[in-house]
């Protein structure tokens, strides 16, 4: 019998929790997770449904096979990771959105070893004892850098910011006003220095700055000299910089350390493919920087890291910092970044870290990959897309290289179903998801960030995309 409250005879028709637990699917979700955390998602599902109910809504299904369906939606969102795997095809390489630099191979097989099992982090195998993790990757640095000695921070931020807690603390810092750069998340420069202890000075001007005015202001308070390349801008026409060997010159006359925050970690010479402008950690310690720090997830090709590499007293004073504790990585950092330099070590690094890999593809190997792959897709959804191969430009990204675009060969992508907004946001819900640039009305697709191996899995989301 009907009561007069059609919106009580819903409510006191939903199944109950022990009704839906009943159902086969849900005893195969207790047994993969627990009966605790799938009752409390059911739990959440029903009292949505009720919510529905009382406010008036759209009349929800009160069929147990329905509300199965929404329990079992949710328990797949719950369980699905945040992180996840995703198809590059927008031609920034180092794309701060996406994760920065991917992994070379010889990286993920370390991380695959240490992983899951113990590891000497902090243990000499061959005295038997208690070692610092700090040494584990030194010599390694030492001999790729060819500097006196190094330490590892998790990023460049906290490089710089213990380079000028330790040095610097309480004194003052000279940096030309042409290098008070601001870099992602709003980092700045000046900020750093405030939050160290550092008291900046700011010389010269925007665009030229000698090295005359950072003699004039040394004085007695004065700790250090800091050179910041610019990774993410230039300066163009009318500029001035002196050159790193005036500045050490200079630094050592006046008795004071030269530090220089080389940004991008580049460690190899990209002069040959159109990079002219990132100087190498080895040439500025050769030009007499006494310090210099570095990112490791950038043009080094390796995980989120800093780098401090230079004079070994001041190396060891950072080290004694008692900040440091802070700021130190643990043994995944260690394992993918001592993997990653030695590529470096043999001489290897651009056949085998993927950001190298990247940058330097010849434009000919791009072009015939889209036109194979343009090939295949049309014949897949010969109704659904029109597919051009037109010239472009890949940009490096993370900060790293702004005049240096690499010339590139573009997918441009029109849907006769989708606008390109909708297409993009289509391409983002497939699995994996897929990321890519819109241009006028053009979804356009960059094959120099998308690994050989994804390019079935990125036609086959380009299919269902469309569909």
């Amino acid at each position: 019998m009907k009561s007069e409250n059609p919106r009580l005879d819903l409510l006191r028709a939903i199944p109950a929790v022990d009704q839906l637990l009943l159902r086969p699917r849900m005893t195969e979700w207790v047994a993969r997770a627990s009966r605790g955390f799938v009752v409390a998602e059911i739990q959440k599902v029903l009292a949505e449904v009720r919510g529905e109910v009382r406010d008036g809504r759209a009349a929800p299904s009160l069929e147990a096979e329905a509300l199965e369906g929404r329990v079992l939606e949710r328990l797949h969102r719950s369980l699905s990771p945040r992180l996840r795997a995703v198809i590059n095809a927008t031609g920034v390489v180092l794309h701060t959105n996406l994760g920065r630099a991917p992994l070379s191979e010889n990286a993920r097989r370390a991380l695959s070893e240490v992983s899951g099992q113990y590891a000497n982090l902090e243990y000499e195998l061959a005295a038997g004892a208690r070692s610092h993790r700090d040494q584990l990757i030194e010599e390694l640095l030492v001999e790729i850098l060819g500097c006196e000695a190094a330490t590892v921070v998790n990023n460049n931020a906290a490089a710089v910011f213990l380079i000028l807690n330790t040095l610097a603390a309480g004194r003052e810092v000279v940096v030309s006003r042409g290098e008070l750069v601001e870099i992602g998340g709003s980092f700045r420069i000046p900020d750093i220095l405030a939050r160290s202890g550092a008291i900046l000075r700011e010389v010269g001007t925007t665009n030229k700055t000698r090295a005359s005015d950072y003699e004039a202001a040394i004085g007695g308070e004065t700790a250090l000299l800091l050179r910041v390349h610019p990774s993410n801008y230039r300066i163009r026409g009318f500029t001035e910089r002196p050159e790193l060997g005036d500045l050490r010159e200079l630094a050592r006359r006046r008795q004071i350390p030269l530090v220089e925050d080389i940004g991008s970690g580049c460690l190899v010479d990209l002069s040959p493919h159109g990079i002219r402008d990132e100087p190498t950690a080895q040439a500025s310690l050769a030009a007499g920087a006494d310090l210099v720090c570095f990112s490791g997830d950038k043009l080094l090709g390796g995980p989120q890291a800093g780098v401090i590499a230079g004079a070994r007293l001041l190396v060891e004073r950072i080290r004694k910092n008692p900040l440091m504790r802070t700021y130190r990585v643990e043994k995944l950092v260690y394992s993918a970044l001592e993997a990653t330099l030695a590529s470096y070590r043999t001489g290897r690094a651009l056949e085998e870290i993927p950001v190298l890999r990247l940058i330097t593809m010849p434009v000919e190997d791009l072009r015939r990959r889209s036109r194979r792959f343009a090939r295949a897709l049309e014949k897949a959804a010969p109704s659904a897309i029109t597919v051009e191969c037109i010239a472009g430009h890949s940009v490096v990204g993370g900060g790293s290289c702004p005049d240096s675009p690499l010339e590139t060969m573009l997918l441009a992508l029109r849907s006769s179903r989708f606008s390109a907004n909708v297409l993009e946001q289509r391409l983002r819900s497939q699995d994996p998801p897929i990321i890519v640039r819109l241009e006028e009305d053009r979804a356009l697709v960059d094959l120099r960030t998308v690994f050989e191996w994804q390019e079935s899995p990125l036609r086959k989301g380009l299919i269902l995309a469309l569909s």
